[in-house]
């Protein structure tokens, strides 16, 4: 009996997190980002907005400390620094593969890319981990928090041993985006570094 309760449990994450990329095409939120090294220690924070359409296409908009700015149009992952006038370009499916990003706007192929497992609740949360099948990735694990169907909070840790905590508010599930959210072109006279 305490086999088939700790089954139950364990699918709940897991279910969330397939619901929500089978249930929601586009998103947006606002987020707060923490970087904590290996120690725990807080060593950046920053803030911003958030939106992704399915497959492949997703817009981070970095207001604090600084602006940055990360598009996937689709084909192209594109990073433009503000401060720097620096653009870094690169296909996106190199790019998104078993990216944390690929968990949200990706296509529906979770499963292939990622070993998802339930670690259980934390904070109010239920959450789930997804561990990258391929070794190439900057990533080592992703946790993914749930309230009910909705994704609260993802925690990312990377090879170098640090966690970035992402808190994600006022989530909304399939709002009409315009089109040209998710298209980037350089800004005249930036470095363009990349394809």
């Amino acid at each position: 009996m305490l086999l088939a309760i700790t089954n139950i449990a364990n699918a709940s994450s897991v279910d969330s997190l397939r619901a929500f990329v089978r249930e929601t095409q586009t998103a947006r939120a606002h987020f707060e980002q923490t970087v904590l090294d290996r120690n725990g220690r807080n060593t950046s924070q920053a803030s911003g907005v958030m939106a992704f359409s399915r497959p492949g296409k997703f817009r981070w908009t970095y207001d604090k400390p600084y602006a940055q700015l990360i598009v996937g149009d689709g084909s192209k992952l594109w990073i433009y620094d503000k401060d720097l006038n620096q653009v870094t370009v690169r296909k996106l499916d190199e790019a998104l593969g078993s990216s944390p990003a690929a968990l949200l706007a990706g296509n529906n192929e979770i499963e292939r890319f990622f070993n998802l497992s339930d670690v259980g609740s934390r904070d109010g949360l239920e959450w789930l981990e997804a561990a990258p099948k391929s070794s190439d990735t900057l990533f080592a694990a992703v946790r993914m928090g749930f309230s009910g169907a909705v994704l609260k909070q993802m925690e990312l840790k990377d090879s170098f041993g640090q966690t970035t905590i992402i808190r994600f508010d006022k989530l909304e599930r399939n709002p009409k985006l315009p089109a040209d959210q998710f298209k980037f072109a350089p800004p005249k006279g930036a470095d363009v570094i990349g394809e």
